[in-house]
């Protein structure tokens, strides 16, 4: 998990406060939007409901995802919008996009 947040996706792996590192889990910080990652038993990936990332060099992204092995789908239905899906390393579905100039 925490190699394909930081070093697939980009983001800063952040602290957890003391008082809540005891429950596990793993959070990120990208810009100034933060992604916590919980652990949850029994596990079942979110591949329907999912968090969506603007992400300014989508088509860098797009081939450093593709030379490490990393599967995306791409996704052409909404309009205005350059995006696409890849999944993390539990299944759990994340939105990369970039609105259209």
């Amino acid at each position: 998990m925490r190699h394909f947040f930081s070093e697939m996706l980009g983001m800063t792996e952040i602290a957890k406060p003391e008082t809540l590192a005891k429950n596990g889990g793993v959070w990120f910080q990208c810009g100034e939007q933060q992604l916590h990652v919980g652990i949850q038993e029994p596990f079942k990936p979110a591949t329907k409901a999912h968090p969506a990332f603007y992400i300014k060099n989508l088509d860098e992204l797009r081939a450093h995802l593709i030379q490490n092995g990393i599967a995306i789908t791409e996704d052409d239905r909404l309009p205005g919008a350059t995006r696409f899906y890849v999944n993390d390393p539990f299944g759990n579905r994340i939105e990369c996009l970039n609105w259209k100039s």
